[in-house]
């Protein structure tokens, strides 16, 4: 199939989005996309804090995409090297940035996010710090999790609104988990 390139950048662009990428996830990969933001983020003359913030969480979001992501496909020459799938678009409306990142999840696994995602968006900022405080001196509570959820705290924390999410169910076994951060481009 033929995209019509022009009609799908006008796309992106009546969406605001200046970064957009589906498909295999893997330590070099996510290595150059972080390079190409960074790059992207130094043309812009953002005030630093907006800049070292924005790269954070989207550092933590492609973190969680691939530890948690049941989406695998085969990446490079041999069948056994099966790596984390996942999605990412990174936009600027105004003053606001944005990323969005999306990717399967196990079903067993929806309640569990959603939970931990609703408290942090029922905390102020100096709860999310003591929160964060707590989990890091705490033990893991979850045996599926990598980081004693660390990532999704420290992307509370950074957003300068509640994260949004949703869950689309693809069969009784997966979800498609999409999450939502904005973080407000502040003046120094």
């Amino acid at each position: 199939m033929v995209i019509n390139m022009p009609e799908y950048i006008n796309s992106l662009k009546s969406r605001n989005i200046s970064i957009s990428y589906n498909g295999p996830l893997w330590e070099e990969g996510i290595i150059s996309m972080a390079d190409m933001l960074k790059s992207q983020l130094s043309q812009q003359n953002l005030p630093k804090k907006a800049s070292k913030t924005l790269f954070s969480v989207f550092v933590e979001q492609v973190t969680n995409m691939l530890m948690y992501s049941a989406g695998r496909e085969i990446y490079g020459q041999k069948t056994d090297d099966v790596v984390p799938t996942g999605m990412l678009v990174l936009g600027q409306k105004d003053n606001i940035f944005f990323i969005q990142t999306g990717n399967e999840i196990h079903n067993k696994n929806l309640e569990l996010v959603k939970n931990r995602i609703d408290y942090l968006n029922s905390l102020d900022k100096n709860e999310l710090r003591q929160h964060n405080k707590e989990r890091m001196r705490g033990e893991n509570d979850n045996p599926e999790s990598k980081g004693a959820g660390l990532g999704l705290i420290e992307i509370a924390r950074r957003a300068t609104a509640p994260i949004s999410y949703t869950f689309d169910h693809i069969n009784d076994e997966l979800s498609y988990f999409s999450m939502y951060v904005e973080i407000a481009r502040e003046e120094e």
